[in-house]
């Protein structure tokens, strides 16, 4: 059954208690200490963009200059965190492949009048039109990659990608997590016009959380304040190692920088639940 198709209508409702803002403060300090990429311009400030804009035609150095600035963002879903990206200044692709989460994603940019362009992709086919100085994915995305050779062919497609010296900022959910504190439980919410069911099974063999949702969306059109529509999806998601994520990354041609508790902001743990890693492109040359 294919993920985030009637979820993504109510997934902003149940992911209203996200800190996105907080994640993308954090995320931006952690590009600046250890990144190539800058923002251009906040959203209602009067700063002028770090590309010239007086000239038509754009030189070499200013158009390179775009791709080092430039930031992707992968598993992008309804683009929460992208827009808050966007709003401190980054020049942002939001990319997904769930194109309904995507027209959502579209829907609220338009709305806030913000400038992102959303891509509809799986992050293992990766294609950009140029490489990006920048590449991020949050929210464990990278779990939904539940095959060794999925997730090679995903940071690979990263590195190729990636401008020269650019960073790869992911974070992912642990082994420990999946295994020890969410798999085999079972999570429900209720909301006055949706609620959950979320189920959680955990397989010890292949490391692998499925976890299946049972959606109730009340049909406001219908004229009755009582009918609930009934929906379910089936999500897998595999729980990694940081040893593990190591390996895929040089596997892949990056080179590992740094890897830090998501909760703690400190060293990671066998107790981490979910982990931020730095890595760097390996392999190019500037022009």
């Amino acid at each position: 059954m294919e993920a985030y198709t009637d979820f993504a209508k109510v997934y902003d409702e149940f992911m209203d208690e996200t800190p996105y803002h907080d994640w993308a403060a954090y995320v931006s300090q952690l590009i600046a200490g250890y990144g190539i990429s800058v923002p251009c311009k906040k959203i209602g400030d009067d700063v002028e963009s770090e590309v010239p804009e007086e000239d038509q035609d754009e030189s070499e150095e200013d158009l390179l200059l775009q791709e080092q600035n430039l930031v992707v963002e992968l598993g992008c879903g309804t683009g929460s965190f992208t827009e808050e990206m966007a709003k401190l200044g980054y020049d942002m692709i939001g990319i997904d492949n769930s194109g309904d989460m995507l027209g959502i994603a579209r829907k609220k940019m338009e709305e806030q009048g913000l400038d992102i362009m959303y891509l509809e992709q799986d992050m293992c086919e990766l294609d950009l039109f140029c490489t990006a100085g920048t590449i991020v994915s949050v929210c464990d995305s990278v779990n939904y990659l539940i095959e060794d050779e999925q997730i090679r062919k995903a940071f690979t497609k990263v590195n190729n990608y990636l401008y020269p010296g650019g960073l790869f900022l992911f974070d992912f959910n642990t082994l420990y997590k999946y295994r020890d504190v969410i798999g085999n439980t079972t999570i429900a919410e209720n909301r006055e016009d949706c609620s959950f069911i979320w189920e959680n099974f955990f397989d010890v063999d292949t490391n692998i959380n499925e976890y299946d949702l049972t959606i109730f969306v009340k049909q406001k059109e219908s004229g009755s304040d009582e009918l609930f529509v009934r929906s379910m999806e089936t999500h897998l998601q595999r729980g990694y190692t940081l040893d593990e994520m190591k390996a895929f990354i040089e596997q892949a041609g990056m080179t590992f920088i740094t890897a830090i508790d998501a909760e703690t902001k400190e060293q990671p743990t066998d107790e981490s639940e979910r982990i931020y890693v730095l890595a760097r492109e390996h392999g190019k040359s500037m022009k």
